[in-house]
Parts: structure tokens; C-alpha cells; sequence
């Protein structure tokens, strides 16, 4: 999984294409990963206790493959590649060839 918690990414397929955000959580094993702001659903939630009922947003995760990372020199959306510079394993832009 080339996708690190923290990047920035753009949706490319679904409701919610073209929008950018960053990634909250990556589930590897699922293939899914949690965007901010993007993939939003209203919950009805009943009231339990204290905590007060009503209709609640979540973010539901996206599949991996609907979200492409944003490259902070080029700002376009990329693929990455594996480079080892200074005896270290770094992510590198395919398109501007920089480190991310």
C-alpha cells in the first residue's frame, strides 16, 4: 500500500469525484481508506443515555482504488514509485520524478 495517513488525494470515481482531501485512516487490509470531507452519509442516531439523539454525519471509507494521491510539488494527481536515496526507501512522484 503506497498510500500513507496524512497524504493528500483525489477522488476519481463516485459521487464524489474530483474533490480532494486527506486521508484520516487506511484500512490495508481492507483495501479502504477514510477521506476527509468526501463520502459523506446522514445517520439517524437514537437517543441513549445523555447523549442526545438526531441525525449525525459519518464519513464512510472509499476502496483504495477510487482515490489517487496528490503530489505536493506538481499538484496533480499520481502514481509513485520506490527510489532509495541515502540508503532509504522513499516515495517519488512518476511525473515531476520528486521525493514525496
Amino acid at each position: 500500500m503506497k498510500l500513507v495517513t496524512g497524504d493528500e488525494v483525489v477522488v476519481l470515481q463516485g459521487k464524489d469525484k474530483g474533490k480532494k482531501g486527506n486521508l484520516e485512516k487506511v484500512f490495508p487490509k481492507k483495501n479502504q481508506v477514510l477521506v476527509s470531507g468526501v463520502n459523506i452519509y446522514k445517520k439517524h442516531v437514537k437517543r441513549t443515555g445523555k447523549v442526545p439523539g438526531g441525525i449525525t454525519d459519518i464519513i464512510k471509507p472509499l476502496h483504495i482504488a477510487k482515490v489517487a494521491l496528490v503530489c505536493p510539488k506538481c499538484n496533480l494527481a499520481t502514481k509513485t514509485a520506490v527510489a532509495v536515496l541515502n540508503g532509504k526507501k522513499v516515495r517519488v512522484c512518476k511525473k515531476c520524478k520528486q521525493e514525496i
